[in-house]
C-alpha cells in the first residue's frame, strides 16, 4: 500500500511524511513549493486549486488538509496505534485537538507569515501579523493548558496528535515576535519527547 505526498520542506507535508515513516508504509515525495507567485504542479492543482500541501495520493484516491490526512492515514493503519479507536473514550479529545491545531493554531502562523491572505490593503497586514502573534500566544497557552501533567497529548499513549504538534512548534521564530516554546512547558515536554523518535530525527534532522 503505497502513497505519494507532494511535499516542501518547513511545512505541514513535513508532519504527514514523519505519520507515513511511524506506519512504515512505502512512499514517494514529489517535491513542489509554497513560495508565492511560483508555480505548481499541474497535478497538485488538480487536487487541491489552493496550491497547498500536503496533498496525498494513494491508488484509488487523493486529498488534502493535513488533520484530514491525519486522520484518514490512522484509521487507514489501525495496527500503528497513532490514534483511539472511532469507539474509544479518548477519540473525541483527539480529534477536537487535531481540528483547534488546523483551524486555530494553524490561522495564526498564517497570519504571521502570510498577512496578505487577512488584510485588504499592504498598510494593513502588520496590524494581521500583530493579530497571529497575539494569537499563537494565546492558542498555545490553551493546549499548554490541557496537556496537564499528561505524559501525551491523550494522556499515556503516543498519538499522532503528539507528531502534528511537534510540527507547530517547529515553526515557532522568536525572531519573528512568535512566544518562546518555553512559555509553554508542557508542550515543549511533548515535543521533546515527540523529537527523540526516529521518524522525527530522519525528516526534521
Amino acid at each position: 500500500m503505497g502513497y505519494k505526498l507532494y511535499y516542501a520542506e518547513g511545512t505541514a507535508s513535513m508532519g504527514v511524511r514523519v505519520l507515513l515513516e511511524e506506519i512504515g508504509a512505502p512512499y514517494e515525495l514529489i517535491s513542489t513549493t509554497t513560495i508565492r507567485g511560483k508555480p505548481r504542479p499541474s497535478a497538485q492543482l488538480r487536487i487541491n486549486p489552493n496550491g497547498w500541501v500536503p496533498v496525498l495520493i494513494w491508488d484509488d484516491g487523493a486529498m488534502y488538509e493535513c488533520a484530514a490526512i491525519t486522520i484518514f492515514l490512522c484509521d487507514r493503519h489501525q495496527d500503528a496505534k497513532l490514534a483511539p479507536a472511532p469507539n474509544s473514550p479518548l477519540r473525541s479529545l483527539f480529534l477536537q485537538t487535531l481540528v483547534y491545531f488546523s483551524s486555530s493554531i494553524q490561522t495564526a502562523f498564517q497570519q504571521d507569515y502570510h498577512p496578505y491572505r487577512f488584510a485588504d490593503k499592504i498598510e494593513d497586514e502588520p496590524g494581521a501579523q500583530r493579530r497571529g502573534q497575539k494569537r499563537l500566544m494565546e492558542t498555545l497557552q490553551i493546549i499548554d493548558d490541557q496537556i496537564g501533567e499528561n505524559k501525551w497529548i491523550l494522556g499515556e499513549c503516543f498519538s499522532a496528535a503528539d507528531i502534528y504538534l511537534y510540527m507547530l512548534t517547529t515553526w515557532l521564530k522568536p525572531s519573528r515576535e512568535h512566544p518562546k516554546l518555553s512559555n509553554f512547558p508542557n508542550v515543549q515536554r511533548i515535543a521533546q519527547q515527540t523529537g527523540v523518535r526516529p521518524s522525527i530525527k530522519l525528516v526534521y534532522g
